[in-house]
């Protein structure tokens, strides 16, 4: 079967480009221009025509990529056309009158790269990543992965286990023969260098897939403190609604912002309180909830009223800013029990000090974008594998101690697999319509 999509954006352009994949490209090409093939990788101007009547469509160029030198591993072209919806249209119309030739599903063009052997799984998440970025960290990360350091670990800690396994293998096959004891040696550092350095990767504080989603900021606080005035502000936009009327806000209001580079995710939530709308408190609980699930906590109190509740102080944790607001109203000294907290005096109907609030959540997003290493998870998927790898690994050292070498050998090809299921070392089928029906269509 072969394939086509419309692979820029959709929309008025100046170039569209619609890319064919399949052995039956050369031929669409033909028909398409009524001229033979291009010459290979070198942009050609041809007419471009509706393929039964003849009919000019545009004038346009034609790049051909013989297999399995090109993207997909297949014989590929891409057609650039002028970008209008009707050239699109009339292209893709001719296409799809031809037998044995259909639209490209999400991803298709990358899964079939993968399928091809021209890109291992992580790198086709990375492209997914790359034509997703927003922000320049976003965009370094992927081409970070793409560049194949991560798959190159996660190669080499698996080729570490195969060699293990080889030597386990061997015991079980030859009973009755005993294990050098520098074989021993081998089998006890090598698993205990991949437990090491598999624990280290695990232990990132998550940086990757922060990068990824975005930095999540809650803000929070009692009704009425000002939580959506500061969602307006720093999005410099009306997102939220702002009233005088307590419990305005009922649902979570979110918005995406770029804050020095970094992708930052911003929720104004339901003003926390006693209620017996039920409504509002199921407001209430969800706030509670994204408190739990944010990287930072905005508590937004009013400096008038400074009573806290329990559930506000449970809030003010090592990942909290007080932001203590209406400042211009205040008519005495705080508590110097709440100075002792990481705070500061905002007002944002006068505009003061909202700078030194922004440079606080500023730092905190340096803290936390930190690595040491360049090897990023940046998927919930990868955590688990290297995980499971872990739990196995060390099942493996508890049975290898008490000779039960049938049993570790399992545990070990178990742990061999959860690291091959990263890279697409494995037969890893069921896996691969979640990750690439997240790619756009002619990708």
């Amino acid at each position: 079967m072969t394939i086509y999509a419309l692979s820029s954006g959709p929309g008025i352009s100046g170039v569209a480009v619609i890319r064919i994949s399949g052995k039956e490209t050369s031929s669409i090409i033909r028909l398409l221009t009524g001229k033979a093939i291009p010459k290979p990788r070198v942009a050609t101007l041809r007419n471009i025509n509706k393929i039964n009547t003849s009919e000019p469509i545009d004038e346009g160029l034609i790049l051909w990529f013989p297999g399995p030198e090109s993207y997909t591993g297949e014989d590929m072209a891409e057609i650039q056309v002028h970008g209008s919806k009707a050239v699109v249209d009339a292209l893709h119309s001719s296409l799809s009158n031809i037998e044995n030739c259909r639209l490209a599903e999400p991803g298709e063009f990358t899964k079939l790269a993968f399928q091809n052997g021209k890109i291992d799984l992580l790198k086709a998440e990375s492209i997914a990543d790359l034509i997703s970025s927003e922000t320049e960290i976003q965009r370094q990360q992927a081409i970070k992965t793409m560049n194949g350091k991560s798959a190159y670990q996660f190669n080499f800690l698996r080729e570490k286990l195969l060699k293990i396994l080889s030597h386990v293998e061997a015991k079980i096959d030859f009973p009755d023969e005993d294990l050098p004891n520098n074989i021993l040696d081998q089998i006890k550092n090598s698993s205990d260098e991949v437990i090491i350095k598999i624990k280290k990767i695990l232990d990132d504080q998550k940086v990757g897939e922060r990068i990824r989603e975005g930095f999540k900021i809650a803000i929070l606080g009692p009704t009425n403190a000002g939580k959506s005035s500061l969602i307006n502000y720093l999005s410099n936009r009306d997102v939220a609604i702002v009233s005088e009327i307590a419990g305005t806000t009922r649902d979570v209001i979110e918005t995406h912002l770029n804050i020095d580079g970094y992708p930052v995710i911003i929720s104004d939530t339901a003003g926390i309180r006693e209620s017996k709308d039920e409504i509002e408190k199921k407001g209430i609980k969800l706030s509670l909830n994204r408190a739990e699930e944010a990287d930072l906590k905005l508590v937004v109190v009013d400096a008038k009223i400074l009573d806290f509740t329990d559930i506000l102080k449970g809030l003010l944790d090592e990942n909290a800013i007080l932001v203590i607001n209406k400042s211009d109203l205040l008519e005495k000294d705080i508590d110097p029990e709440i100075i002792k907290t990481n705070h500061v005096l905002i007002s944002i109907k006068e505009n003061k000090n909202i700078e030194e609030l922004i440079l606080k959540i500023k730092n905190n997003l340096k803290n936390k974008f930190i690595s040491s290493d360049d090897i990023l998870i940046t998927r919930e998927r990868h955590r688990q594998h290297l995980q499971q790898c872990l739990n196995h690994l060390n099942n493996f050292n508890q049975k290898k101690e008490i000779e039960d070498y049938d049993k570790a050998a399992e545990d070990l090809r178990l742990a061999t697999r959860h690291l091959g299921m990263i890279v697409g070392k494995v037969d890893v089928e069921e896996i691969l319509g979640s990750i690439f029906n997240d790619f756009c269509i002619g990708k």
